[in-house]
């Protein structure tokens, strides 16, 4: 079966977009922790580099989803 018609997204595929999904907004919520609780800069920084990585990856998933509906 396929998401949003005859051009969509597999439902096998569809389901690993979501795991993806949900681990990459998982990881940017716990690098946005982790920033906000490492008093070191460095630290602060690198994690605030990761939150905004996994952040985009989300991002771009999202687009991806909405382009194949």
């Amino acid at each position: 079966m396929r998401f949003g018609g005859g051009s969509g997204i597999e439902a096998r595929n569809l389901m690993i977009l979501e795991d993806q999904l949900r681990l990459h907004a998982q990881a940017a919520k716990k690098c946005e922790l982790y920033a906000a609780s490492f008093a070191d800069p460095a630290l602060k920084s690198c994690a605030s580099q990761l939150a905004k990585h996994h952040r985009e990856c989300f991002l771009g998933l999202m687009n991806y989803l909405d382009a194949h509906r």
